[in-house]
């Protein structure tokens, strides 16, 4: 038997499978996954490698092939599932196979194990007191005080004995050799999750949640495993119903990964879980420090919990029998990773769930047109939960035309309406969000008077301003002056927005000087537990106002806010971005559905220039229906996802001239390699940041219906690219249906 072996050295060279022989004493202790020494090069330097498969026939001259070493003792053999789904990985997004097993192989070195020792007493009560006496007669003392604690104590922590009793090692070891006490150690791991006591909720399910559940547990009963999407209005309940299906599969022996958009979500979700499974749930995200998650990861290992929840690096926890995935608010851009392969985690629990017979289940009130399009094809089974949980009614949305604020003489960024509402909910003493809409922000002009917004005559995208006066478009590259008055009504007041949330929380202060004021931004949120204390802090009533960005407005629960104001709902609607739309559509959905949560009747404020376009419109109505066929109707006249893919070929150089080269090649291959293939190609065109730390950058987009046609080329590309050394001074990245320009 021969093993194949992947090398760990990150270089797109020695990106191929070497093959080894396997010693006689390994023999039969190898699996594919596992982490093991080899000798590598001409001097045979000893490294580490991955074993992803093993062959009966050598490729190879037998005479020069090398041995395996050893087993890697610090490495963690992990599982072969997850090396196949590393290798899904580099096929469908690209990069090197190394690369993408660092990506599902989040811990590889072993951390000091926490290990805590007790000394426990040997003898019974009568031979402790003969010996205690013993150790008196003879003048012990050391010996009799720890054996006095014994006695009063059977088990001691080592700690308490060595600490507060001042009792040294070497008496201890005088006990154990003369059979009086054992000094034990046990392996403790450590918890990032905060033990509290445990109360367990009744839940009584509507009727709505009560379906959802029996439909999902038939299939999955009847080893029918899918992809199911959950459309529920804010406040539905899904968390309650994903925490049911959970139940269920955990009762039934397999483990299950939920994953949420960011940090800022997992104390909220993390208390809700912990109240159903108590220890048996941890979390994994990026502020744990590597002693928590090597922990972590070794709990799952060896079936110590049964819930991971996290961001979507938690994917690849190495759980030994997986029963489902859980994707909450999985419309969020966050699952796509920014790092290669740049893989989606909707897509990449779909296919690990496959390899392991598992479902998968994706929730939210603003389903991404993705998951949708999937659902209406078949693909995914929908299921709906069209009330809220408590039968509460939704928020009452009020849409205020910002321009109509300015020729009132309002230049303040709350509107006339915002004000009163703060003023008369402060007086109530009910809680009031400020979520400021600064995601997609790339400098786009607009004029103050009118609402019109500069766009690319070419993509139907607004034009990014740049610093050299130009407006550009990050699709096609097309550019033109800026312009000192509005085209549309001749006004001046045509520039970009700005304003900061730190500029927010000044005004609120200035304006209400007897309010509470909270901030959640990216500034507040550095220290390890920052969210966390904000949200606490909040949710315990120490504020009456929380000013944040986009963290502040998905999935948190505060029943006492019954005011949601949401400001410059613009910034993200004309942002140079096909997806701006959607994202609008839904930051402005999920704020709102943040007001009136508990038993008192929310309120929402979107201020905007733009009050009749189609996003804030069927915002304010919080009707998905409508938003989705004007949508797509959209992305089937542009031939934009989800009705056609599209794939961002990333080329970076540090000269210029060689860039602009390496991109007309790689642009000529492509159409040669297409043939008569319907894949149109544009660009090669200049991203938002043109040049990065002396760093030239450009873009080329392929788009065509079939995924797998874009695969075929991807692969193509990177044979091309391999063979000829002129791209050897070039960064090449690929990205599939990226979620934003470049």
């Amino acid at each position: 038997m021969f093993a194949n072996i992947i090398i760990d050295i990150t270089h797109e060279k020695l990106d191929k499978i070497f093959q080894y022989k396997i010693p006689s004493h390994l023999e039969g202790r190898l699996t594919a996954g596992m982490e093991v020494v080899v000798p590598f090069g001409r001097g045979n330097r000893l490294t580490k490698g991955y074993i992803i498969g093993f062959a009966d026939k050598c490729d190879y001259d037998l005479t020069k092939l090398k041995e395996i070493q050893d087993i890697s003792q610090k490495g963690i053999a992990i599982e072969g599932k997850l090396v196949a789904l590393a290798a899904w990985m580099k096929e469908h997004y690209g990069g090197t196979m190394i690369q993408a097993l660092k990506m599902v192989l989040p811990i590889r070195q072993q951390e000091k194990e926490k290990v805590k020792k007790k000394l426990r007493l040997l003898l019974d009560e009568e031979e402790g007191k003969k010996k205690l006496d013993y150790y008196l007669h003879k003048n012990q003392r050391a010996r009799a005080r720890l054996l006095s604690a014994l006695l009063d104590d059977p088990v001691l922590d080592y700690e308490l004995v060595n600490k507060k009793l001042n009792i040294p090692l070497s008496v201890v070891r005088a006990l154990e050799e003369q059979g009086v006490a054992v000094l034990e150690s046990e392996r403790v791991y450590r918890n990032p999750v905060k033990q509290k006591e445990q109360v367990q909720k009744q839940i009584t399910f509507t009727e709505e949640q009560q379906e959802a559940i029996a439909r999902f547990w038939q299939d999955y009963g009847r080893q029918q495993y899918g992809v199911y999407l959950i459309h529920g209005v804010t406040g539905s309940g899904k968390t309650e119903v994903y925490i049911e299906m959970i139940r269920r599969v955990a009762a039934a022996g397999r483990q299950a990964i939920v994953l949420i958009p960011e940090i800022a979500l997992t104390f909220q979700t993390v208390m809700r879980f912990y109240r159903c499974f108590g220890s048996r749930v941890s979390i994994m995200h990026s502020r744990l420090s590597a002693g928590e998650r090597y922990d972590q990861m070794m709990r799952a290992k060896e079936g110590k919990i049964d819930v991971m929840i996290g961001p979507r690096s938690a994917l690849f926890t190495p759980f030994p029998d997986l029963g489902l995935v859980v994707i909450d608010e999985e419309h969020e851009n966050t699952y796509k990773s920014e790092q290669v392969p740049r893989y989606h985690a909707r897509e990449t629990a779909v296919a690990r769930a496959k390899m392991e017979h598992a479902s998968v289940v994706l929730g939210s009130a603003t389903p991404s047109l993705e998951a949708m399009y999937r659902a209406k094809a078949g693909r995914y089974r929908l299921l709906e939960l069209k009330n809220r949980s408590g039968h509460q009614e939704m928020a009452e949305v009020h849409t205020v035309d910002l321009r109509q604020e300015l020729k009132n003489g309002n230049r303040s960024i709350l509107s006339s309406k915002l004000q009163e509402l703060i003023a008369d909910r402060l007086e109530k003493r009910e809680q009031i969000m400020l979520f400021l809409n600064r995601r997609g922000y790339a400098g786009f002009v607009s004029c103050r008077e009118c609402g019109y917004v500069v766009k690319c005559p070419h993509c139907d995208v607004s034009l990014s301003y740049h610093r050299n006066g130009k407006l550009v478009c990050h699709y096609c590259g097309h550019e033109e002056e800026k312009q000192e008055l509005c085209p549309q009504c001749g006004s001046r007041h045509i520039g970009e927005f700005r304003a900061g949330t730190e500029k927010i929380e000044e005004i609120v202060k200035e304006q209400f000087p007897r309010a509470r004021v909270l901030r959640m931004d990216m500034d507040t949120t550095r220290e390890k537990d920052g969210h966390e204390k904000i949200l606490a802090a909040f949710a315990n009533e120490e504020a009456d106002v929380l000013v944040g960005t986009q963290m502040i407005v998905k999935g948190h629960d505060f029943p006492n806010v019954t005011l949601v104001g949401i400001l410059a709902a613009d910034m993200s609607l004309y942002a140079d971005d096909y997806r701006a739309g959607e994202r609008t559509f839904q930051l402005l959905t999920q704020a709102a559905g943040r007001a009136g949560r508990g038993q008192k009747k929310g309120e929402a404020v979107i201020q905007t220039y733009s009050p009749k376009h189609y996003a804030i419109v069927t915002a304010a109505a919080q009707d998905y229906k409508a938003f989705y066929e004007e949508e797509i109707r959209y992305r089937e006249v542009m031939g934009y996802p989800p009705v056609e893919n599209l794939l961002a070929v990333l080329v970076s150089c540090r000269e210029e001239e060689l860039l602009e080269t390496g991109c007309r090649f790689l642009k000529e291959y492509a159409l040669r390699v297409k043939g008569s293939v319907p894949v149109k190609l544009i660009g090669p065109a200049s991203p938002g940041i043109g040049k990065i730390n002396d760093i030239y950058r450009k873009v080329l987009y392929l788009k065509t219906e079939r995924y797998d046609t874009l695969v075929r080329m991807k692969n193509r590309l990177e044979q091309y690219i391999e063979v000829n050394a002129g791209f050897n001074t070039m960064r090449i990245q690929f990205d599939f249906n990226p979620m934003h320009v470049f």
